[in-house]
């Protein structure tokens, strides 16, 4: 069984940092774009990254929600396909893996 308050620390901390991700890319998004054509281009190509970053994060603090709910009612670290224990490597490289790695393989 994980040791389900250093994960809860974890998550949260990785939660914060996704927060500040998400608020700086909506802060450079509301930037005024250059009035001069070459650098709107760039802007406009800089916004797609942006926008991607900032979805990417979204993604993760859901997927993270959904761990920090698995904690709270006990199934943290508990495969959701074959019910088997998923390992603390697997844990720590993804917080919020809800399948062990033979499952996640497709196993």
């Amino acid at each position: 069984m994980p040791d389900l308050t250093h994960y809860e620390t974890l998550i949260k901390a990785r939660l914060g940092e996704l927060d500040e991700r998400v608020h700086d890319v909506d802060h450079e998004l509301a930037e005024p774009k250059s009035a001069d054509l070459n650098e709107q281009a760039i802007d406009i190509e800089d916004d797609e990254v942006l926008e991607s970053l900032g979805a990417a994060a979204q993604k993760e603090i859901a997927l993270l929600n959904l761990a920090l709910a698995r904690i709270e009612d006990g199934t943290y670290g508990i495969c959701q396909k074959c019910e088997e224990p998923i390992s603390d490597a697997r844990l720590a490289a993804v917080l919020y893996a809800p399948l062990c790695k033979t499952c996640a393989q497709g196993g």
